[in-house]
């Protein structure tokens, strides 16, 4: 079935927070692609706004990060292409008014397990942890600085994240900033539900 963005954004949103507390919204969830970024506000009655930015993981680093590691001018090219689609969000997505930080998607769960010092790769230990910014600052600096081999024997790194897990961590750090500047947020929410569980629980209603 083919659903509109809209419909998808609230699928989607619906997933990630279904599990927490409602007392803790109004929630900004942040679903970190490929392709794209989208961000949706909302709170226990739904989605008040949503926006797909035109940037991603793949997509920055296919844009910008060619060297390994990235050289400073690479990253910064990078920073200001994600500053960029961030400005056109927040002209639509009104951040300030949230409490709570979710990310969903593969960068987000990947930094999570290095953000925990986990092992190997933990579902479980992952969805709905919560991970201080600044632990996360550290996270993200560590990986846009590595080169590629180190990030491949990492051990919750997945072999598909490993060349564009740097691109991710520039989107979360801007993120990061953004977020806390604007809506005094401290710390990330990590979700390993997205639309696929919004559908289950549009479904069971």
């Amino acid at each position: 079935e083919v659903i509109t963005g809209t419909e998808e954004a609230g699928l989607s949103f619906a997933g990630a927070v279904g599990e927490l507390d409602s007392a803790a919204g109004p929630y900004v969830v942040v679903d970190l692609g490929g392709g794209s970024t989208e961000t949706v506000i909302g709170d226990a009655d739904g989605v008040r706004a949503s926006f797909s930015a035109d940037i991603g993981c793949v997509r920055l680093t296919e844009r910008c990060l060619h060297s390994d590691p990235p050289t400073d001018d690479e990253i910064e090219a990078a920073r200001d292409a994600v500053r960029a689609q961030l400005a056109r969000t927040f002209e639509v997505v009104p951040v300030q008014d949230a409490r709570t930080w979710v990310g969903v998607a593969g960068t987000f769960t990947t930094l999570a397990a290095l953000a925990h010092r986990l092992d190997a790769y933990d579902p479980a230990a992952i969805h709905l942890s919560r991970v201080p910014l600044e632990r996360l600052s550290e996270v993200t600096s560590e990986l846009i600085a590595m080169p590629r081999a180190q990030r491949a024997a990492l051990g919750p790194m997945h072999e598909g994240r490993v060349d564009v897990i740097g691109g991710g961590s520039i989107v979360v750090q801007e993120l990061a900033r953004e977020f806390s500047a604007r809506a005094g947020i401290t710390e990330l929410v990590v979700s390993e539900h997205d639309i696929l569980d919004g559908i289950a629980m549009s479904l069971r209603r």
